[in-house]
């Protein structure tokens, strides 16, 4: 999960990125995730369920979406699908992803998703290289675009 306040996720997302000047960066889910499925009941699993409320929030934010799938198999994986799409975008929302565009329009992000049972990797199709389509709350180094605000009522 990209969570934009763990402390070991970013130190090993500057290392990569300020240090080794990854060029690609690879968000990889895999279908039939046992945390997903963790995440779609409501049991309580120990100091995990803390961790498990990220993919929660995914779920809450699509579904509408996932509540329609009534098949639990194919709700799970999509949700799986959903989930490393959301962290795609979580990645592109840190300042060393948008400081590294600034400076060398590197690195890309993509999403994809690991079928355990074929061994196929299936790309989401969602890819980010810049700053075009990040929302532009989130954009930094010169890049946001300014908020509007309607006057307020006396």
């Amino acid at each position: 999960m990209v969570v934009h306040s763990d402390m070991n996720m970013l130190s090993v997302l500057d290392f990569a990125v300020n240090i080794l000047q990854v060029k690609h960066i690879i968000v990889c889910g895999h279908y039939g995730c046992g945390g997903i499925r963790a995440a779609m009941d409501n049991r309580q699993y120990g100091l995990v369920d803390n961790w498990l409320r990220f993919i929660k929030d995914v779920y809450l934010l699509h579904g509408a979406e996932l509540d329609v799938i009534e098949d639990p198999e194919v709700r799970c994986n999509r949700l799986v699908e959903l989930c490393v799409m959301e962290q795609v975008l979580n990645l592109t929302k840190t300042s060393i992803i948008q400081n590294a565009w600034q400076q060398r329009s590197e690195p890309k992000i993509h999403g994809w998703v690991y079928a355990l049972e074929t061994g196929y990797i299936r790309d989401l199709g969602v890819s980010y290289a810049g700053f075009g389509k990040i929302p532009p709350i989130y954009r930094m180094n010169g890049k946001t675009a300014a908020l509007e605000t309607s006057p307020s009522e006396s």
